[in-house]
C-alpha cells in the first residue's frame, strides 16, 4: 500500500496547485477536441506508433518511425533490431488497453495478460480460482529420456498443445512459468509489488485523477515491480485515466509528452519536483497533440478539395484516412489496404500529391512533415 509519504496529502500544494489545474486544462481541451473531431480515429493510429518510439527514447535507444510502420506492416527492409522489436511490443501493449474496457487494463487478469506471463484465466473464474487447478491439471510430459536433445523442446511443445486444448474446452488455462535465474532475479517479488502498486491505484478514489496519476507513476519509476518490462508503467498509468473518465476519447501519450521535460527534472532526487515535472509534461503534451490535431486536419480538408467531382465508389477518400492514420506510408501498403495493384497505389499517391521522403517509394502527406 502507499506509504506516508506517499500520501497526496504530503505533497506541497502550493508548489502542485499551478501545474496541476494547468495540466487538467490542456488535458480536458484534448480529450474534448477529440471527441468530436473527423479525424480522431487517424490521430489515435498515428500516436500510437509516436508514443512506442518515445518510450524507446525515454530509455535512451534509437527507433524510427519509418522502421516501426514498416515492421507492423512486416515490409521490413532490414532484420528488425532489439530495440524495434521492443517497439513493436510497446505498440501492440498500447493498441489493446486502447481497444479494451476502461478497466481491464488495471484488473488481475488485465495486468496478467499485458505481461505476458501466461497467469491469467480463459474463463469466468474469480482471481486465484482455478489456478491450481490449472496446474494441477497439466500433465509431467517431460521425456526421462537424456540421450534426446529433442527432448525438452518436445516436451514444451506438448504442454503448450495440452494448454491450447484447454482453451478450446473452456478450461483454465494457467500455468506456473518457471523464471531462469540467469535473466530474472528470484528475490524480486514481482507479483507482490504489482499486486501492491495495484491495490495502491484502487485506494485513493477521492482524490484528483491526474495527482492520483502523477503518484502512482512516481511509484513505479522509483521502485519498478516489473524487472524487465519497466515500460509498461507509462501505459497503464493513461490506462488509469481512462478508467477515472479524465480521458474518455483516447489514451493519454504518456512517453511522448515526457520527451518535453528534460531529464534533470525527471529524475529529480526531490519527490515534489518529480510530481510537477510529470504535471508540466501533461500539459505540455496535451497542448502538442492539440496543434498537431489541427495541422492534420487542416491537410485532410486540404486533400478532401481534391476530391470534388470524383465517383462515389473512389478509393480516394479510404486512401486520405489510411495516410492520416500513418506517420509514413509507401505504395505496397496502400496496395495491401485498398486491395489495388501496387501500380494503381503510385499512380493514386501521385493523383493526390503526396510527398516522397525517401528514394524507396514512401510519402507522407504534404503539411505533416
Amino acid at each position: 500500500m502507499m506509504r506516508d509519504q506517499e500520501k497526496p496529502e504530503s505533497i506541497a500544494w502550493e508548489k502542485i496547485g499551478g501545474p496541476l489545474a494547468a495540466a487538467e486544462d490542456a488535458l480536458a481541451r484534448l480529450d474534448e477536441r477529440l471527441r468530436t473531431s473527423p479525424i480522431a480515429e487517424g490521430w489515435i493510429s498515428r500516436t500510437h506508433f509516436q508514443d512506442a518510439c518515445a518510450s524507446l527514447w525515454l530509455a535512451g535507444e534509437l527507433v524510427t518511425l519509418e522502421d516501426l510502420v514498416l515492421h507492423d506492416a512486416r515490409m521490413d527492409v532490414r532484420s528488425p533490431t532489439h530495440e524495434l522489436t521492443r517497439a513493436q511490443a510497446v505498440l501492440r501493449a498500447r493498441r489493446r488497453i486502447a481497444a479494451a474496457e476502461p478497466a481491464w487494463p488495471m484488473s488481475r487478469d488485465g495486468l496478467a495478460a499485458l505481461r505476458g506471463d501466461g497467469r491469467g484465466t480463459a474463463g469466468t473464474e474469480q482471481p486465484g480460482e482455478g489456478a491450481d487447478q490449472g496446474r494441477q491439471a497439466l500433465p509431467d510430459l517431460s521425456s526421462d529420456d537424456g540421450d534426446d536433445p529433442l527432448a525438452d523442446e518436445l516436451a514444451a511443445l506438448d504442454r503448450a498443445l495440452h494448454r491450447s486444448s484447454q482453451i478450446l474446452a473452456g478450461g483454465p488455462a494457467v500455468t506456473s512459468l518457471v523464471r531462469d535465474p540467469l535473466v530474472y532475479d528470484p528475490d524480486w517479488e514481482e507479483d507482490e509489488k504489482l499486486e501492491a502498486w495495484r491495490l495502491t491505484a484502487s485506494a485513493p478514489l477521492s482524490d484528483p485523477p491526474l495527482l492520483t496519476a502523477a503518484v502512482l507513476r512516481d511509484a513505479w519509476e522509483t521502485d519498478p515491480p516489473l524487472e524487465r518490462q519497466v515500460w509498461l508503467g507509462n501505459l497503464l498509468v493513461p490506462a488509469l485515466l481512462r478508467e477515472r473518465r479524465k480521458t474518455r476519447a483516447h489514451l493519454l501519450c504518456l512517453n511522448s509528452a515526457l520527451r518535453y521535460i528534460p531529464r534533470e527534472k525527471r529524475r529529480s532526487p526531490d519527490r515534489a519536483t518529480r510530481i510537477v515535472a510529470f504535471l508540466g509534461a501533461i500539459a505540455a503534451g496535451a497542448e502538442a497533440g492539440m496543434k498537431d490535431h489541427d495541422r492534420w486536419l487542416l491537410v485532410r480538408r486540404s486533400l478532401e478539395g481534391k476530391l470534388k467531382g470524383r465517383r462515389s465508389i473512389s478509393r480516394m477518400p479510404a486512401l486520405i484516412d489510411f495516410v492520416l492514420a500513418r506517420p509514413i506510408t509507401s505504395a505496397g501498403m496502400i496496395a495491401a489496404e485498398l486491395g489495388v495493384t501496387p501500380r494503381a497505389a503510385q499512380d493514386m499517391v501521385a493523383e493526390l500529391g503526396l510527398r516522397e521522403i525517401t528514394g524507396r517509394g514512401r510519402y507522407r502527406a504534404w503539411g505533416i512533415l
